[in-house]
């Protein structure tokens, strides 16, 4: 939180844009809230497990929820939801950190952070944000590529004659069972999980790269 408001108060007085990169805690969202009240040009990311697991997450699955940031409570995860409602936070990331079963078999305190975040992003969001009515799919959608892209100075993607073919086409509710994974590391909370948003093609500059 201290670094939060640390990097806010410098956005906001060098007018350069800053992005608070997977943010966690219940008191960051309304400092970027504030910050963005106050004029700064601040953005602010949530990864689909922050906005999905509580601290409990880590008495299930051990070092398999240890993340850094940590998952919080659940006050912290409703105020990380309320923030991309009402659009304090813009950007859904993945944050994806593959490590393999040897790493994350260690003890917890020596296990690595982080998870295989790529392909559960686009169901955990449907799951725990657009089946709850908290966003709508296009809103989703945004946060998770039109707005990243827009941040980072790239041309987003869209669906019009001569654009580069970089789409997702997916099930909205076709569920599919997470048990397999296309990244060469497992190291997921969500193995078992059933999840909305199964995905048929994956097409990347007019390439299919995935076929579900």
């Amino acid at each position: 939180d201290v670094m939060v408001a640390r990097d806010c108060m410098l956005a906001l007085h060098t007018g350069a844009p800053v992005c608070i990169q997977h943010i966690s805690s219940a008191n960051s969202v309304e400092l970027v809230r504030m910050a963005k009240k106050m004029g700064a040009d601040v953005h602010a990311e949530a990864t689909p497990h922050h906005f999905t697991l509580t601290e409990d997450a880590v008495l299930k699955y051990g070092t398999l929820a240890r993340m850094n940031p940590p998952v919080r409570t659940e006050n912290d995860r409703l105020q990380i939801i309320e923030g991309l409602k009402d659009g304090t936070i813009d950007l859904i990331v993945t944050d994806h950190a593959p490590h393999s079963t040897e790493e994350k078999e260690k003890p917890l305190a020596e296990a690595p952070s982080g998870i295989t975040g790529l392909e559960t992003s686009l169901g955990l969001g449907l799951l725990s944000l657009v089946e709850p009515g908290h966003l709508t799919l296009l809103q989703l959608m945004a946060c998770m590529s039109k707005n990243p892209a827009e941040f980072y100075r790239m041309i987003p993607g869209s669906v019009s004659q001569d654009a580069p073919a970089d789409l997702v086409i997916f099930g909205e509710k076709e569920r599919w069972t997470v048990d397999h994974f296309a990244s060469k590391a497992s190291n997921s909370p969500f193995k078992g999980w059933e999840l909305p948003g199964k995905i048929h093609y994956t097409i990347c500059a007019g390439k299919i790269v995935y076929q579900g």
